[in-house]
C-alpha cells in the first residue's frame, strides 16, 4: 500500500477522526479547505467512493486544486441573480468533487510528471444544485487550462436536440468570461483553445465519437436519458493514449429502471463505496434522501431537503423547494417527480433481502482441510453458455450453523468482460483462487466434473441439488455415475424456506459466533450485493436473476444447497416464523 502524503501547514488544526468520518472528508481535503480559509461543509453525500489515498506514491497536491479554482474564478455565471459574477465553487463542490478529483496525483514514468489518479468522475444530485455549471467549468478547464496539448474534449448527447441543451450553457460560460476572450474562441458547434490546439465539442453518435478519437476529456450530463450505452462506452474507450484523461458524469436519479447504463454506473459507485469492488481510478459521490424518506411527512421536511441537496438554501432556495413540495402534495405523479428530481430517490427500487452488514458479520474462518469427511450438502448452478458456474457446499455443525465453500468457474474468454463488470476484480479473484478460468469461450463441464469428483471423495456428500430446468450432460453423467444429485425446482415453494433460513441465520449470527461461516469469499460477496428477490402475494421469496443488477450465481447455488440441507437434516428451528427476519431496503 502507498502512503498518502501532502504538504501540511502547522497552523491548521484538523477536526478529530470521528468528525471527519461524519463529514465524510479525508484529512488531506479537510486540511486543504481549512488552509485556504474555506469552511468545512456539513452536507456529506449518501454514497462516496474512497479517495485514492492507498495508491502507491499517492500525493495530494494543493497547487493542482488551487489552479482549478483559479480557472473557475475566471468564468462568470450566466443566469439568475448571480449573472456576471465570478464562478466560485461552493465549499461542498470543492470538498466532495473538485479537490478529491484534481488533487490526488501520482508519478508517471511515461509522462515524466505527476498525473491525476482519478480518471472517471460520477456525481449524482438533485436538480438546481448547480450541476450543469459545474460540468461546464470542468469541460472548459480540461480544454483550456489542464496543460494538455491538442486536448480533445467532448460532451455526449443522445441526439442533436439534446446536443444544443448541453453545448449552449458551456458556450455561454466561455463567451461571457472576460479573462477568456483572448484565449478561447467559441464557434457554433465548437470551442477552440488555439494556443494548445485543443477544442471542445458535442457528439451525438458513435461515429462522431470515434472520429479521430484521442480524447483527453469528456462530460456527460443527465446520464439517465441515455437509453443506449454505446455512445458513452465508446467515449470511455477513446482515452487510451492520454496520460491523465477525465470522464465526468453528472446526473440526476432515474425512476429505478434496471440494467440501463445509468443503473450500472450508479450501482458500481455504490459497490465501490461499500467496498464490494475496488477501483482507485474511479471517484463518485451521490446525494439523495434515504429510501424511508419517501413516506408520510418525511419528503416535506427541511431536514430531508438538506440531506439530499448539498446546495440547499442557495441553490436550490428554500422558497423553490417549498413550491415544489406544495405541488408534490397534490398528486401521486407530482410526488413521484418530487422524490426523484428533488430528493434523489429512485422511485422504483428493489428490496434488499440480505444486508452486507449481516453477511460480513458472519464471515468467520473456514478451514477446508478440517472439513474433510464431514457431512456436506451441495448446490450446483451451471452457466448455460459463457458466464459463471457455481458449486456451493454447506457443511453443518452441531450448533445450527454451517461452514460454506464455493467452487466457481468462468470461461477464459469471458474474463475480460467479467473484469469490465467488476472493475477489474475478476482477474484478482482468479489470482487469489476464488474463481477458476476454464479453457475456451463456453462453460467447460469437464473441469467442473473433475472438481465434483474430488469433492465427493473429500466430503461425506449427502446430496447435490441442481435446477432440473438447466439439466445438462454433466448432471446426467453424474447421476449415471451414482452421484447423489437431487432436482431442486426454482419456484417460490421450494426456494422460499431456504432463503428465509439463510437470512435468519445471518441476522442471528455475530462476529464472535457466526452461523454462516463463508470466510469472506469476495466473489460470493459481490453476488450477495447484487441479489434481488421476488415476492409472491403470500410473502414467499426467491432469488430473482432477471432483476438482479449482476450475477448472483454464488447465492443461487447456496440457496439450492440450503434447500437440500434443510430437507435432509433434523429441523432445529423454524425457517417460516421468525420475528428477526426482515426485508432490508436501501
Amino acid at each position: 500500500m502507498g502512503r498518502a502524503t501532502t504538504t501540511r501547514s502547522p497552523d491548521v488544526e484538523l477536526p478529530d477522526a470521528e468528525e471527519l468520518e461524519r463529514l465524510n472528508l479525508s484529512p488531506e481535503v479537510a486540511w486543504y479547505l481549512l488552509s485556504r480559509g474555506i469552511p468545512l461543509p456539513d452536507c456529506p453525500p449518501r454514497w462516496k467512493t474512497p479517495e485514492p489515498r492507498t495508491v502507491a506514491g499517492a500525493w495530494f497536491d494543493p497547487a493542482r486544486v488551487d489552479k482549478v479554482l483559479t480557472a473557475f474564478g475566471k468564468l462568470r455565471h450566466t443566469q439568475g441573480q448571480w449573472a456576471g459574477q465570478p464562478l466560485r465553487p461552493d465549499p461542498w463542490q470543492i470538498a466532495y468533487i473538485l479537490a478529491p478529483v484534481f488533487g490526488w496525483v501520482r508519478w508517471d514514468d511515461d509522462a515524466g510528471d505527476y498525473v491525476r489518479i482519478v480518471n472517471s468522475l460520477y456525481v449524482e444530485l438533485p436538480r438546481k444544485n448547480g450541476k450543469s455549471t459545474l460540468l461546464g467549468g470542468i469541460a472548459i478547464y480540461l480544454t483550456a487550462a489542464d496543460g494538455e496539448r491538442g486536448a480533445q474534449v467532448v460532451a455526449a448527447a443522445t441526439n442533436e436536440r439534446q446536443a444544443g441543451f448541453v453545448f449552449q450553457p458551456i458556450k455561454q460560460l466561455a463567451e461571457r468570461a472576460p479573462a477568456l476572450k483572448k484565449h478561447v474562441k467559441p464557434y457554433k458547434k465548437r470551442i477552440v483553445h488555439p494556443k494548445s490546439g485543443s477544442y471542445f465539442e458535442v457528439v451525438s453518435s458513435v461515429a462522431d465519437a470515434q472520429h479521430g478519437a484521442n480524447l483527453h476529456g469528456a462530460v456527460v450530463d443527465e446520464l439517465h436519458v441515455h437509453k443506449d450505452p454505446e455512445l458513452v462506452e465508446t467515449i470511455e474507450t477513446g482515452t487510451g493514449s492520454r496520460t491523465q484523461p477525465l470522464i465526468a458524469i453528472i446526473t440526476t436519479a432515474d425512476k429505478g429502471k434496471r440494467n440501463t447504463i445509468y443503473d450500472r454506473k450508479r450501482r458500481r459507485i455504490e459497490q465501490l463505496a461499500r467496498g464490494v469492488l475496488t477501483d482507485t481510478s474511479t471517484y463518485g459521490v451521490v446525494w439523495c434522501a434515504d429510501w424511508e424518506d419517501q413516506h408520510g411527512e418525511a419528503p416535506f421536511l427541511e431536514e430531508t431537503w438538506r440531506k439530499a441537496n448539498p446546495g440547499y438554501g442557495i441553490s436550490p432556495t428554500r422558497a423553490y423547494m417549498m413550491r415544489a413540495a406544495t405541488e408534490a402534495r397534490q398528486s401521486p405523479a407530482d410526488l413521484a417527480k418530487f422524490l426523484r428530481l428533488h430528493l434523489g430517490i429512485r422511485t422504483k427500487q428493489e428490496t434488499r433481502y440480505i444486508s452486507l452488514e449481516s453477511w460480513d458479520r458472519n464471515a468467520g474462518l473456514v478451514d477446508e482441510r478440517a472439513l474433510a469427511g464431514r457431512e456436506a450438502y451441495g448446490g450446483l448452478d451451471l452457466a448455460s453458455t459463457s458466464d459463471l458456474s457455481a458449486l456451493c457446499w454447506l457443511v453443518p455443525d452441531d450448533n445450527g450453523g454451517y461452514d460454506v465453500l464455493w467452487r466457481m468457474w468462468t470461461p477464459e474468454a469471458n474474463l475480460e468482460a467479467l473484469d469490465k463488470r467488476t472493475a477489474g476484480m475478476a482477474s484478482v479473484w482468479v489470482r487469489q483462487g476464488h474463481l477458476t478460468t476454464t479453457p475456451g469461450n463456453v462453460a467447460d463441464y469437464d473441469w467442473i466434473r473433475q472438481q465434483i469428483d474430488r469433492d465427493l471423495a473429500a466430503f461425506n456428500v449427502r446430496s447435490i441439488g441442481f435446477d432440473p430446468w438447466n439439466a445438462t450432460q454433466l448432471t446426467n453423467d453424474l447421476t449415471a455415475a451414482g452421484a447423489p444429485l437431487i432436482k431442486v425446482r426454482q419456484g417460490f415453494i421450494t426456494l422460499s424456506p431456504p432463503l428465509k433460513e439463510l437470512q435468519r441465520l445471518l441476522l442471528k449470527g455475530t462476529a464472535e459466533e457466526p452461523l454462516v461461516r463463508h470466510g469472506g469469499n469476495p466473489v460470493a460477496r459481490w453476488c450477495v450485493d447484487n441479489l434481488a428477490v421476488s415476492l409472491d402475494p403470500a410473502e414467499n421469496v426467491k432469488p430473482d436473476k432477471a432483476s438482479s443488477a449482476e450475477k448472483i450465481d454464488a447465492v443461487a447455488a447456496m440457496v439450492t444447497a440450503m434447500a437440500e440441507a434443510m430437507v435432509r437434516e433434523p429441523v432445529r428451528t423454524s425457517a417460516y416464523a421468525d420475528e428477526n427476519a426482515e426485508l432490508i431496503v436501501i
